[in-house]
């Protein structure tokens, strides 16, 4: 059995397992050994081991059924030609892990730290979590208290980090720099399906029928008709988009087309793609709402930017050495881990015999992935989760 309360994951972050099934046998690691250094701190090898195993269990319980294929397969796969999945995700966890080292280091220029209740809520899941759980099962996720406090103290710091650098940017924004215009746009596909779903391409003598179908979109609206009523009326769907010149979507050369019209009501040429013919209309040169939503947008990444600015140079400031014979220990093929809900633990006690403990659980909304430890848990939750221990 393997269980991890969520009520210090509630103060601090998301991410942390609800409960999971091991599976396979990597063998016992010194969760004591050092697996990197960052500046003069030791990043101890069970601190890693527990905080990979969380995001391994996302990927393997959501993300790997997604992909059709197992978890030993998602984790072989080849990634890039240099790396696997596994290496990948590993060296993105390995980042994270840096990050939030450096971050901790870093709180009490912000006058950050701990709270009590959080010290608190930390130390109880950890010790929930160590008496809940079989040896087995600790060893094989190093979910042992120091370790899983030490995780939990490391996201939640970097959770208020998170906010206290993002402070102190410029927050306003002009029209022109956000500026967002609107269009209404018909695409007159070359393509046709059928009930059951499959496609046909138009043949040569059908696409310039169909061009001619789409002249007359823009002829009719040129003349005053209106833009969906007719583009209904030729078979085809009028749809809207806001956009800028850097825009992709729906079509690069759409959105070059409309952003060079003048007025608003201005009817684009036929736009000519591989996939069909588009149509454009401009019904609008400063959309309010889109523009007011882009310069939320934009002071958003310029908070983004200063965190990752700071966050950069307080790691170029310092000397970070991962261990990387010691970090090859963690693997993801010969050891698996899976979130799994009350309902799944309790089916799979009764087919095994595996004992059990009763516990309802809310898997976390926001799990860890290879990148980010996640953003908070709503406050106070206090459910729990159970799972079976099996090894090959």
């Amino acid at each position: 059995m393997m269980r991890l309360g969520k009520r210090a994951a509630a103060v601090t972050a998301a991410g942390v397992l609800a409960a999971a099934s091991v599976t396979g046998c990597s063998g016992s690691i010194d969760t004591d050994a050092v697996v990197a250094t960052v500046g003069d701190e030791e990043i101890t090898l069970g601190v890693a081991n527990f905080y990979a195993r969380l995001t391994q269990g996302e990927y393997e319980t959501y993300y790997a059924s997604m992909m059709g294929m197992t978890a030993e397969d998602m984790w072989a796969q080849e990634y890039d030609e240099d790396s696997t999945f596994e290496e990948q995700t590993k060296d993105s966890i390995m980042d994270s892990l840096e990050d939030m080292y450096v971050l901790s280091q870093h709180a009490s220029d912000y006058d950050i730290a701990l709270t009590e209740d959080e010290e608190n809520a930390i130390s109880d899941a950890a010790e929930q979590f160590d008496a809940d759980n079989t040896d087995e099962a600790k060893e094989a996720v190093s979910g042992y208290k120091k370790d899983i406090e030490k995780v939990l103290e490391l996201v939640t710091i970097q959770n208020k980090m998170d906010s206290a650098m993002k402070e102190g940017v410029d927050e306003e924004v002009s029209d022109e720099e956000a500026a967002q215009k609107s269009m209404q746009y018909a695409l007159f596909s070359y393509t046709t399906t059928d009930d059951s779903g499959n496609s046909t391409e138009l043949t040569d003598e059908e696409k310039e029928a169909l061009k001619t179908t789409a002249q007359g979109l823009v002829d009719r609206v040129r003349a005053g008709e209106d833009f969906a009523a007719v583009a209904e009326e030729l078979g085809v769907e009028a749809q809207t988009a806001t956009f800028d010149s850097e825009s992709t979507s729906p079509n690069e050369d759409l959105i070059a087309a409309a952003d060079a019209l003048a007025n608003e009501g201005d009817v684009t040429e036929l736009v000519e793609t591989d996939s069909g013919i588009y149509v454009g209309e401009l019904t609008s040169l400063l959309d309010r709402e889109a523009t007011d939503a882009e310069k939320e947008t934009i002071v958003e990444q310029r908070r983004q930017d200063q965190y990752d600015s700071l966050l950069q140079e307080w790691k170029d400031a310092i000397d970070i050495e991962v261990n990387t014979r010691v970090w090859n220990k963690v693997d993801f093929i010969d050891q698996g881990v899976t979130i799994v809900t009350p309902e799944e633990d309790t089916d799979t006690s009764e087919d095994s015999g595996t004992d059990t403990t009763d516990g309802s659980t809310d898997t976390a909304d926001e799990n860890a992935d290879a990148s980010d430890s996640g953003a908070a848990d709503e406050a106070g939750s206090t459910d729990d989760g159970t799972a079976s221990d099996t090894a090959e």
